[in-house]
């Protein structure tokens, strides 16, 4: 039986259908109803490094967040014994980004809540991204997680 309680002990990539090079979140904190608090470290091997600016582009942020959504489906479908879904970022609204990069060597932690959710499977977060209990970046973000990936791909082809 999975335990909620010892998230940081479990890997990432057991929560999202996200494959190396392309997770980029470090590791799940906490997990409340509606609410995941996930890390990411920032090092010289992390996606996006760009050496010059020293860090991550800010921009890499929504990215953070969209995991950390995809997480959060993660965990409520292990606490069901459901399967991993594939969900879609539809796009953010009021995104701010505080800071223009996320720095070598620094942990940032992405809280994410959702706000609202259909039958459908669209549902709307809000989303922080904190360094030193700071918000650094925000938004609330789009996200669409069909029950029948396979056949809204094939749908959207026709």
């Amino acid at each position: 039986m999975f335990d909620a309680t010892k998230l940081a002990e479990q890997d990432v990539a057991n929560f999202i259908p996200h494959r190396d090079p392309m997770i980029l979140i470090s590791k799940l904190l906490a997990h409340e109803s509606d609410t995941l608090l996930t890390q990411t470290d920032i090092n010289a091997s992390s996606p996006y490094f760009d050496s010059k600016l020293n860090g991550v582009p800010n921009y890499v942020g929504i990215e953070y967040m969209a995991q950390s959504i995809a997480a959060l489906a993660g965990v409520e479908a292990h606490l069901r014994n459901d399967i991993i879904r594939v969900g879609f970022l539809l796009g953010s609204r009021k995104l701010k980004m505080h800071i223009s990069q996320f720095n070598l060597g620094q942990s940032y932690q992405t809280r994410v809540t959702r706000l609202y959710q259909e039958d459908s499977g669209l549902a709307v977060f809000d989303c922080q991204i904190l360094h030193n209990q700071q918000v650094v970046a925000e938004a609330n973000v789009n996200v669409f997680q069909p029950q029948d990936t396979q056949a809204y791909i094939a749908g959207a082809n026709q």
